[in-house]
C-alpha cells in the first residue's frame, strides 16, 4: 500500500546501478539530493607504495622477506661459521707490541757481546723504553727524588742529539724511532743502578765506581746496537762517546 509509511528496514533502497534513495519519516526534513555511491572496484588490486608511505618522503622498496624465517647467515651457537679467525695475528702484534722482540732487545742490552739480528733492531718499539723510563722514575721516587720531568726532558734532547749525529755519520739514513728504541732499552743498567741506590748510598768511592761501570755498560750496549742496526763498520767508538755523555747525566741524577 502506497499510503502506509515505510518500515524501519525500508528507509533506503538501492538499485543495480549503485544509487541509493533514502526515505525520511514524518516530521523529518526530506533529503533533497539523491546520493550515488560508487561500488568498490579495487578488492583484488595490489596496493601502491603511496598508500603505505607518506607522499612527502621517497617511496621505499616493499619488504618481501618472511619475519619468522631465519636468514641464511644465521648459525647456531655451536656451529662453525665460514670465517676462520685462526690466521689472525695476536692482539699484541696488532698494537705494535712484540714480546719476542722485546725479550731479545733486553737480552742484547744485558749482554753487549750477544749477537742481535738487524731486523729486530730496526723494529720501532716504544713499549720497552717507556717501561724502563717509568721504572727509573719510580725507583728515584723511592729514594726521595722526584725527577720525572728531568728524565723526559733529557731523554728527548738526548734522542734528538743522537739522531742528528747518526744522520751525519751514516749514508743510508736513520729513523728517529730506532734511535728512541735503542737509547730507551740501553737505559736498563741505569735503572739497575737506581735500584741499588734505594738500598745503598752511591755517594762514595764504591758508588762512583759502580756508576762508572753502569755508564760504560750503557754506552757499549747502545753503540753496539747502533752499529748493528745501521751497518756502521768500525765506527762504534765514535758512537759510544756521545752515548756515554747522555747516560752520564742520568747517572748523576741517580747519585745526587
Amino acid at each position: 500500500m502506497s499510503g502506509l509509511p515505510p518500515q524501519q528496514n525500508d528507509w533506503y533502497s538501492g538499485s543495480q546501478d549503485g544509487s541509493y534513495q533514502f526515505y525520511m519519516g514524518e516530521g523529518e526534513q526530506d533529503f533533497p539530493q539523491q546520493l550515488n555511491f560508487q561500488p568498490l572496484q579495487a578488492e583484488n588490486q595490489p596496493a601502491m607504495q603511496s598508500d603505505y608511505y607518506n607522499p612527502g618522503y621517497p617511496a621505499q622498496a616493499e619488504f618481501t622477506g618472511k619475519i619468522f624465517t631465519p636468514s641464511a647467515n644465521y648459525s647456531e651457537p655451536g656451529e662453525k661459521t665460514s670465517q676462520d679467525f685462526s690466521d689472525e695475528p695476536p692482539l699484541l702484534e696488532e698494537l705494535g707490541i712484540n714480546p719476542d722482540h722485546i725479550l731479545q732487545k733486553t737480552m742484547g742490552v744485558l749482554n753487549p757481546f750477544r749477537r742481535t739480528e738487524m731486523s729486530i733492531l730496526q723494529d720501532t718499539d716504544l713499549a720497552g723504553p717507556l717501561v724502563f723510563c717509568l721504572a727509573f722514575g719510580a725507583l728515584l721516587l723511592l729514594s726521595g727524588k722526584v725527577h720525572f720531568g728531568y728524565i723526559y726532558g733529557l731523554g728527548v734532547l738526548g734522542c734528538v742529539g743522537i739522531y742528528m749525529l747518526l744522520s751525519l755519520m751514516t749514508e743510508t739514513g736513520v729513523s728517529f724511532g730506532v734511535v728512541v728504541t735503542v737509547l730507551g732499552y740501553c737505559l736498563l743498567p741505569i735503572v739497575i743502578l737506581a735500584g741499588v741506590n734505594v738500598v745503598f748510598s752511591l755517594q762514595g768511592i764504591a758508588g762512583n765506581a759502580l756508576s762508572g761501570m753502569a755508564i760504560f755498560w750503557c754506552s757499549l750496549s747502545s753503540s753496539k746496537l747502533f752499529v748493528t742496526a745501521l751497518t756502521m763498520d768500525h765506527q762504534q767508538p765514535l758512537i759510544a762517546f756521545p752515548c756515554a755523555l747522555l747516560y752520564g747525566v742520568f747517572a748523576l741524577i741517580t747519585i745526587f
